[in-house]
């Protein structure tokens, strides 16, 4: 899944079910991974007096279902959204912008070190990933896709992730972008604003 410069992320129909699930694809439109929300009994039981349940998304490749890296929220007071890859090592943490008309995330790897920033249109998956000097693009989430695999994008539920060349050797750059493409709604919950604007709990 990560050899691949171009996903395509598409939303399974929840039914009875409130956890959010997703199919990842190639160009062509063949199943390579999936995404699942998970929430502990642990986890469940905290949230029922302390508020929501912190919540973790797994990213799991076909056809063995073999883990790649998890994107998760935690946290009672002071909520926050990382990145784990298949280890279990952090290697990522997402921020609201603060004091930011334009909302957006700033991204940080796991010493702190600030590696990227978010800005677009977060609620429309329409943002693109910037390196910290704001000029060097690493990849975009758009819906707007006139790729081979565009008679897809037939659900508001669906949108291509698109990874720079530069990056294409970057394994962590392309958890960070894929992770917050689709955990972007979790961001947003956890911020306290829709357009991501808002200002963030600090750690």
């Amino acid at each position: 899944m990560l050899e691949l410069n171009t996903l395509i992320v598409k939303q399974k129909a929840k039914l009875l079910s409130s956890r959010a699930s997703f199919e990842i694809l190639d160009e062509s439109g063949k199943l390579v991974g999936t995404a699942e929300q998970s929430t502990t009994a642990l986890a469940k039981l905290v949230g029922m007096v302390l508020g929501p349940p912190a919540t973790k998304i797994e990213f799991r490749e076909k056809p063995d279902d073999s883990l790649v890296f998890t994107v998760r929220r935690g946290g009672t007071i002071f909520k926050k959204v990382e990145v784990l890859d298949a280890q279990g090592t952090v290697i990522g943490l997402y921020k609201a912008k603060r004091f930011s008309l334009a909302g957006g995330f700033q991204v940080y790897d796991g010493s702190g070190k600030h590696v990227a920033e978010i800005r677009g249109k977060m609620l429309k998956s329409e943002y693109t990933f910037f390196q910290p000097d704001g000029k060097t693009e690493m990849g975009k989430v758009s819906k707007k896709w006139a790729g081979m695999a565009k008679e897809l994008f037939t659900s508001a539920d669906t949108y291509a992730v698109q990874i720079e060349p530069a990056f294409e050797d970057d394994p962590k750059a392309k958890m960070l972008i894929l992770g917050a493409a689709v955990a972007i709604d979790s961001l947003m919950s956890t911020s306290g604003g829709a357009s991501g604007g808002g200002e963030s709990d600090d750690e």
